[in-house]
């Protein structure tokens, strides 16, 4: 039987360069989709697969996030003299249990491995899932949950992709498939970090969620520097494929990037459309910029 998934990473270190000025003082993660920041979108995606604890992997100047997870005494007293109930309740929704965060520093950007690695002693013995807070996803069902439905009959190490443009391939971590699991489903045989224009085994991106062992622990701590200087996941990923099983998914629904503007742009748009109210006002608004765009002085 499978050990449960029980624990996810979140690495939220990063710096947040392309959206200077915006995150001089406010980390990247907790820029707003809609109502919500960004971060809060993948927190809900982890909750909404049954994850009980979420480790946070932070750095400088990342307090506010640990601050936006926790209650807010003065805010929820005033909420509640002035009979704000349903801000009130909105608010201690979306707060976790006392005890199902932690928060961990990475103290210096060595990369994404590195990032993972700084939550060994969190995680310890038992299977864990990693979700990338610049990647938001818009379903039916928790992209996550759909990985743990597959992992629960699978085992082994889960990849989340998604398809993308032939031509587009060189700018994301690309998969090459072995033999299919099911029409959603196939066994990766490789992993290739942004390949060569035309070299690419596949058009599946890798999404930013994965499901992974813990003996990746072991590979990371002595895993050299990679692309960019840097120690990759991808690099121990594909030395643990050597002896475990590694499984594609190709969720159903769909990735926004918000690490780069036209990903975040685009979010808002996609996320507000769900709200009646906001796009009564959003389409003909849409509409007159398309027909008649004003340009920036």
């Amino acid at each position: 039987m499978n050990k449960p998934i029980r624990k996810a990473v979140l690495p939220v270190a990063g710096l947040g360069t392309r959206f200077l000025p915006a995150t001089k003082a406010v980390p990247k993660e907790m820029l707003t989709i809609v109502d919500r920041p960004i971060i809060q979108y993948v927190v809900d995606e982890a909750r909404a697969a049954g994850i009980e604890h979420i480790v946070f992997v932070t750095g400088r100047n990342k307090h506010v996030i640990e601050d936006h997870f926790d209650m807010a005494y003065e805010l929820e007293d005033t909420l509640r003299a002035r009979n704000k109930a349903a801000a009130l309740e909105l608010l201690e929704k979306h707060r976790p249990q006392p005890g199902s965060t932690s928060f961990t520093r990475q103290q210096a950007p060595l990369g994404l491995g590195h990032a993972i690695w700084c939550s060994r002693d969190i995680i310890g013995d038992e299977p864990f899932a990693i979700l990338l807070p610049d990647v938001i996803i818009k379903s039916k069902v928790s992209c996550l949950r759909q990985m743990v439905d597959l992992y629960e009959k699978t085992g082994g190490n889960i990849i989340a992709v998604e398809e993308v443009p032939d031509d587009q391939t060189h700018q994301y971590g690309i998969v090459e498939l072995a033999e299919q699991i099911n029409d959603k489903s196939s066994r990766i045989s490789n992993m290739v970090e942004k390949p060569a224009p035309g070299t690419a085994p596949s058009n599946l991106m890798i999404t930013g969620r994965y499901i992974l062992q813990p003996e990746i622990f072991d590979l990371l701590s002595s895993q050299g520097q990679g692309a960019g200087g840097e120690i990759q996941l991808t690099d121990s990923m594909i030395s643990l494929m050597s002896n475990q099983s590694f499984s594609s998914l190709k969720f159903e629904g769909r990735s926004y990037d918000c690490g780069n503007k036209p990903g975040f742009l685009s979010a808002n748009i996609a996320f507000g459309m769900d709200d009646p109210a906001l796009a009564q006002e959003l389409v003909p608004f849409m509409q007159e910029m398309l027909q008649h765009p004003v340009a920036a002085e």
